[in-house]
Parts: structure tokens; sequence; C-alpha cells
């Protein structure tokens, strides 16, 4: 469906709201953000694409005087009320009553030791004249008009009781309570399922159909295509493309656009390769369905390792080598005094083999990352057993598979949440190599720049800090941090929900990479199905703890079977 089928010409937009023009944001001597245009019309949605430190979420949070920089700009106007001379009095004022936030990661957005219904209430309470009783009305109402389930029980909620997508709702509703005019979405279906995500991006489609502008940031070009009206390609804090959504996304003017575009998954075979660097170095290009114009980009990274366009098989001697085996795996979390009891995972059985990925795919809830602790013995099923290479691995006592955890290994959806951040990638890199043991220094030093230099990072970024590093270099030292101690298995849990599309298209190919050199199994858990399309030879869906449909990929995508499969697959942008 073309962004004009999704917004038909019919739609009246009203006139400019929203009005920049020359907005530049710089932090010491680094200027972020150059010179940025645009407008916004009631009723209108304008998305910002680009990399990760383009300059989108700076320039968003520059429109409610949050940027934290030096900013410039030669028009900020808000329904014709200037906006560049406020004080911070002048913005309090301005935030959350005519220019509504709804930020990425609603569980810290949201303060986990308030219900709700109080941080909807608080912001009734500092910005209208409504007495308790109608403030909670109020608050009941915008609950149900964003789609959340039995209102009246989620008010007294707290974020930590609350799935994915009745945070990110809850948070929707907190930024709509004061009605304001324009609303700015900073990735606000990131690491959702795409059935969730399809119900938020409804419920900001709904809000701008109904008059209220809307600014979205998002680094999924499905999600663009689905909401937006209009597209900035920002590249290095410029514009360097604009235009209605259809013509950027289906007709990019730009090198850097196609590059954009290009780097997606959904429609390359499995094995084709993603990134530019390989876009370049290849004699042909990836093959889509449908087919996009890929035009390879100027912009390139550097090679990790030599690597063809088709994906080689592993060595002959790991072919077919059953590496990780689950049978009747059962996991239930008793109830407590707030809690009925959770049937997590229900007799999960599957086999995973050498050179092989299996995506792992269901919505929030469905029991993968459960699943996932299972088969990394970091909790032990109630019922049925884990076989690592043939051997007995859980349920098992931590000392009797101390000696063999080194062949699994581990990828998280946050690398910086698993990092130690006093710790510097050196230091990471060598705690993970030595695995405690006494080991010569010069040794592990000589492996740390190695790892480095497999996973394509500079052995110059060993005395930095993970903090120092960009998402897509952590990931990178996250997924060096699993390859240290030389696994057989890695698990992948959500490893690129996070990224913007050019760096998830270069963590992908580095995955590809190791696992045809080293023939490498993983199980790849993910809530992108066209991630696992591209990266799982089979598949394996889940639902309330239960694998209902597995096979292999193409075919099950191709012909799913059972309704959850269908849902989730119809749900995709």
């Amino acid at each position: 469906m073309t962004a004009a089928e999704t917004h038909p010409a019919a739609r009246s937009v009203d006139p400019t709201l929203l009005d920049v023009a020359g907005l530049s944001v710089a932090f010491g001597a680094s200027t972020v953000v150059e010179g940025v245009s645009f407008s916004l019309a009631a009723g209108e949605c304008v998305a910002l694409v680009g990399e990760s430190g383009s300059g989108k979420s700076v320039t968003a949070r520059a429109l409610l005087g949050l940027s934290g920089g030096r900013v410039e700009v030669d028009r900020l106007a808000l329904a014709g009320r200037d906006l560049s001379t406020l004080d911070e009095r002048g913005w309090r004022r301005v935030r959350g009553a005519r220019i509504g936030l709804v930020l990425q990661d609603a569980l810290v957005s949201l303060d986990p030791l308030r219900p709700i219904g109080r941080e909807i209430d608080d912001a009734l309470r500092l910005h209208t004249r409504l007495g308790p009783r109608e403030r909670r009305g109020r608050a009941l109402e915008v609950l149900a008009e964003v789609g959340m389930p039995d209102p009246e029980t989620r008010l007294g909620q707290r974020s930590g009781q609350l799935s994915g997508g009745l945070r990110q709702r809850a948070l929707i509703a907190a930024a709509l309570a004061l009605r304001p005019d324009v609303v700015v979405a900073d990735e606000p279906t990131t690491a959702l399922d795409a059935e969730v995500q399809r119900l938020v991006v409804d419920r900001l489609a709904a809000l701008r159909d109904a008059g209220t502008a809307v600014l979205a940031i998002s680094h999924d070009l499905g999600v663009v295509r689905r909401l937006a009206d209009r597209v900035l390609v920002l590249r290095r804090g410029r514009v360097v493309e604009h235009g209605p959504t259809a013509q950027v996304l289906d007709s990019p003017a730009t090198a850097y656009t196609r590059q954009l575009i290009a780097a997606l998954p959904g429609g390359v075979p499995r094995g084709a390769r993603l990134s530019p660097a390989a876009a370049e170095r290849d004699a042909t290009p990836p093959t889509r369905t449908p087919t996009r114009d890929a035009t390879p980009p100027t912009h390139a990274w550097p090679p990790v390792v030599p690597r063809s366009a088709v994906r080689r098989e592993p060595s002959s001697s790991t072919v077919g080598e059953v590496v990780l085996r689950a049978t009747g795996l059962r996991r239930a979390f008793p109830a407590g005094r707030r809690s009925s009891g959770l049937l997590a995972v229900d007799d999960v059985s599957f086999e995973l083999r050498a050179g092989e990925t299996l995506g792992l795919v269901g919505a929030s809830g469905s029991g993968k990352t459960t699943t996932a602790r299972l088969l990394l013995g970091l909790d032990d099923p109630d019922r049925g057993t884990v076989d690592l290479l043939g051997g007995p691995w859980a349920p098992l006592r931590e000392r009797d598979r101390r000696g063999r955890r080194a062949l699994l290994g581990a990828v998280y959806q946050d690398p910086a949440s698993s990092f130690d951040p006093r710790l510097t990638v050196g230091g990471l890199l060598a705690d993970a190599v030595s695995a405690g043991r006494s080991t010569r220094l010069r040794r592990v030093e000589a492996e740390v720049e190695a790892l480095l230099t497999r996973v394509g990072l500079s052995p110059d970024l060993a005395p930095r800090l993970p903090a120092s590093l960009s998402g897509g270099q952590r990931q990178r030292v996250a997924v060096a941090r699993a390859l240290a101690p030389r696994p057989r298995v890695i698990v992948c849990d959500e490893p690129v929900s996070a990224l913007d599309v050019s760096v998830q298209a270069q963590v992908l190919d580095l995955l590809d990479d190791l696992q045809r050199d080293d023939g490498l199994a993983y199980l790849f858990i993910s809530h992108d199905l066209d991630v696992i399309g591209h990266m799982a030879d089979r598949v394996a869906v889940m639902q309330a703890g239960r694998i209902v449909e597995q096979g292999v990929t193409a075919e099950v995508f191709a012909a799913p079977q059972h309704p959850r499969t269908r849902a989730l697959l119809a749900a995709r942008p």
C-alpha cells in the first residue's frame, strides 16, 4: 500500500500550525543540527528519518525547549506565537498543554512508583482548574481514546504491571490529556511486536485524522509509510531530502535515502547482503521481492571479513549436527499477592543445528524470553530438558555445567544494560576472554584486539567506556563479547530492535558472516518479521507459552497454517 493510498488526498489539511525555519543546535563546538526548516499543519503527520546521530531527536526536543544545547533559529512559531524567546517558565506552559511528547521507552519515561492515573492527573492539575473528580473522568476518557482495555483497573496500576504495548498507550494518553495542538512521537513503536505496533500507529493516525499535528521520529520506514504525509531525511544534522511520503520512499532522489531503503531486510533473500560495503563490493545487489531501487550508495563502511553475495554453507564437518535440543520445556511462575500465576512456557520442543538460525517470534508475553532463559541456564524448567552438544544442560546444577558454559553465548537487545559501566571496552572483552582464569596479559590483549577487528571495530576503541560509543558500536562489542569464549550456540534476544536500518543492516551482515565462517548456530528472537524472514532458516511461532507453528521460514511465511501466524504477518507495516 502506498502512502497516497494510506492518506487519501481527499483528507483535508488545515493551515500551518508549527513553523520552523533555520533551526540549529550545538553542543560546545559541535553543531549537531544545522539549518533545519519545515512546517507542520493541523491534521498532518511529518516524519523525521535518518541514521542514529543524524539529529532527529535533538530537532524534536528543541521544539519543546529540551535540547540541552545552544539553540539558534530564524523562526519557531506555534499557531503564530513566537516560541524562540521563551524562558523556562514560558516553556513549562507550552509543554504538555500545547506540544505533547511521546518517548520511545515507556518503562523509563513513566514513574515506576506511581500509578499511571497519577501521571495523567499531574498534567491536568498543573495546567487546568479541573477538580479531582473531573480530572479522574478526563483520565479515564483519554485512556479509552488510546484503546486501553479496562481503563478503571489500569488507572491504578504502575508501569511495571503493564505490558510494553499498554505502557506505550499509557504514555500516549498522558501526552494527550491536555489535548495539545502538536504531538511529538520519538520512536514510539521501537521494540513492540507487530500487533502492538500496529495498535500504537493506528492511535497516532486517529489523532492525526482528528486534527492533531504529529511529528513522528522513526527508524522503521514501514511505520513511516503507514503514518506520515511527508518525510524529511536527515543526515549529519541537515535535511538532505524531503517531500511526500510516497515520493521519498518509492523514488528517492539522493544516494543516502536509497542507502536507507536498500538496508531494509524485507524481501531480501537469506544470505544476501544488506550493508553498503557489501553492496558496493558484490557484483550484483540484493534481489528484493518486490523490487526496490537498490542503487549502490556512495558511502561505505570498512569490510569486516571477506564475503560473497551468497551465503556459503558451514564446514561439512558440522552440517546437520544437532547442537541444542529442547524437549517438553515447561515453566510456571507461582501466584503472588497481586498475581494469579503465569504459565510462561508450556511443552516447548525444538532442535537447533550447527550453522543454522532458528527464528523465535510471537506477541509480547508469548514466552520467547522465558524460553531463552531456560536455554541459557539462567532459569531451570519445571519440566522438560535442554541438551547442549549431546549432553545434559538443564535442569542441572550450575557447578556441573560451568565447564561447558563457554559453548553457549548471548547477545541482548540493550547491550549497555548488560555491560559493567565501570569497565572499558577492552576490560569487558578481557574479562570474557579470560573467563575468570589467570591468563597472560599480552595474550589477552592480543585476543581483545583480534575480537574488535573481527566485528569491524578499531582496536583504538579498547580504552573507551561503552557509554561513549554509538548504539551500533555497542552492539558490535556485545557480539565480540559473546564470541570471546568461542561458543557453538548464540542466543540473540532482539539484537537489532533499537538500531536504525543502516546500523541494523551492518549487524545482521556481521552475524551472517560469523555464522558462515564458524558454523555458529543462532536462536534469533525478534518482533520484526522482516528481520526473521531475512535471517532465519526455520521459524517457530509462540502463543501463550506454546509453539503453535514451526517450519522452514519461507514456507511458513508464504502459507501460514495457524491463526496466530497469520495475525502476526497481517500486522506487519
